[in-house]
């Protein structure tokens, strides 16, 4: 028979065991599996003394399923902690607190985890292994050893400075991700993110390059102009939809190849470039006055700086977390999403929100290039990055459009550009990194549509379940 006791004290209970544990542990074994061990063992704590809260605890998906995807997300939140946490202090007391954040993560994670976000991580981690196997036989196949390979990525990707190139290339990454994801909300596929962060980096850069202000109104200025542009140019497409009937996929990917001969036809020592070096021109440089100070690493001993507008990728993630859970407009937009006839039949203006949703898909999108514009570069040139556009699309299919999924998807996908430079000086073809990010997209869409499917019937299950036992009891 369970014992159930109160929470408070089985939280409690389950910090010691997996701190205690943990800390006795790491005297004997390798830091990371006491970690591991630890957290397990706090998690048994939780799962012996408390009972789940959601409505199917108890059931055989709950146990076959959520129990064992919530042991593994919280040893997984333990070891992630510790390896912060070890960039600080010294190494048992990171991992013993790694320890304590893992089992107290146990206890919310044993409690709250729903069958529905079990099934999405489950997906996510088939996913995951499919991509790897496919990888690890093209590997097979051309005379590799996957194992050598996928090691010295690993370990090449977390050595710190590359850890700070993986967090800044992240950075762009998510931004262009969140304007895609915004227009999938609503069923439209914005494919010019990359017309219009370019377009708006490259205005941006000559406003912010053609005046000295006051350091905190340069930048705002800046930021200002890319995302009036952005959002302008994406607006163009959101009126041929609503006024004309154009599919904003045709006009979005026109209005790419037009940003691309404005932006050669600006970028010319004739009008808004400079030469830059013997085979680059720019835009003039933007005086430190628009800067943005980096953030040092040296806690994570890297020499390299993380980008200081990393807060500001983190700002529109929460803006677009709560636009869409918090506010009228975002109820609004996943309605029209979800069916533009039964939105319109509600009082749902839905051509004024399909053209809204554009524009601000196309403001986000303008801010793609302002973290390097502001806290490297300085200025706009032939070499600024191009491709992040359709990057962000591949991104926000991964994350499933959801903030923190494509915060960890442009994170993974950081890591695998990065990592992958390594295979070359080993002689192996570093696009081996491109069939992993390829086939990781394919096989995250095909299982989460598989388990969507099943996700529907499992409710409607339940739901038939409520209403036998409704019955019986009338």
């Amino acid at each position: 028979m369970r014992t159930s006791i109160s929470p408070p004290i089985a939280a409690v209970l389950a910090a010691v065991a997996g701190t205690g544990v943990t800390a006795g542990l790491d005297l004997f074994l390798l830091a990371p599996a006491a970690v591991a061990i630890g957290v397990a063992a706090a998690f048994a704590v939780v799962a012996v003394l408390t009972t789940a809260t959601t409505p199917d605890a108890g059931s055989a998906v709950h146990r076959s399923l959520v129990v064992p995807t919530a042991l593994v997300l919280s040893v997984v939140l333990g070891l992630l902690a510790a390896a912060v946490l070890d960039w600080w202090l010294i190494e048992p007391v990171a991992y013993a607190l790694g320890g304590l954040a893992g089992a107290v993560g146990a206890f919310a994670v044993h409690r709250r985890l729903s069958t529905q976000l079990a099934l999405a991580f489950a997906a996510v981690a088939v996913a995951g292994v499919l991509a790897l196997s496919v990888t690890a036989t093209v590997l097979w196949a051309s005379g590799t050893d996957p194992f050598r390979a996928f090691s010295r990525m690993l370990e090449f990707g977390t050595r710190p400075d590359n850890l700070v190139r993986i967090i800044n290339a992240g950075t762009t990454f998510y931004l262009s991700a969140v304007a895609v994801a915004i227009g999938f909300k609503m069923k439209l596929f914005n494919i010019g993110v990359d017309g219009q962060y370019r377009l708006a980096a490259l205005l941006a850069a000559a406003v912010g390059g053609a005046w000295v202000l006051p350091p905190v109104i340069h930048q705002i200025v800046i930021v200002l102009v890319a995302v009036a542009v952005g959002g302008f140019w994406a607006g163009i497409a959101g009126y041929l939809k609503v006024a004309r009937g154009v599919s904003e996929v045709i006009s979005t990917i026109m209005l790419n190849a037009i940003a691309t001969g404005i932006t050669a036809y600006l970028l010319n020592t004739d009008r808004l470039a400079v030469e830059i070096s013997t085979n680059n021109i720019g835009t003039t440089p933007i005086p430190e006055s628009g800067w943005v100070p980096g953030i040092p690493a040296g806690f994570m001993g890297a020499d390299r700086e993380i980008y200081g507008l990393v807060v500001l990728a983190v700002a529109v993630g929460a803006g677009y977390w709560t636009l869409l859970n918090r506010t009228r407009f975002g109820f609004d937009l996943r309605a029209t999403g979800q069916s533009p006839t039964a939105a319109q039949a509600s009082g749902v203006n839905v051509k004024r929100m399909v053209l809204l949703s554009m524009v601000i898909s196309g403001m986000i999108a303008g801010l793609v290039g302002i973290p390097q514009l502001l806290g490297q570069s300085h200025y706009y040139a032939l070499d600024f990055p191009v491709g992040l556009g359709f990057t962000g699309i591949a991104i926000a299919l991964l994350g499933r459009n959801h903030p923190v999924g494509v915060a960890f998807a442009a994170l993974f996908w950081a890591f695998l550009d990065q990592a992958s430079q390594i295979l070359d000086i080993d002689g192996i073809p570093k696009e081996i990194a491109v069939v992993t990010q390829a086939t990781i997209v394919l096989t995250v869409v095909v299982v989460y549509e598989v388990v969507h499917r099943w996700g529907l019937r499992y409710q409607q299950q339940q739901v038939g379940k409520e209403l036998g036992r409704v019955e019986v009891a009338s």
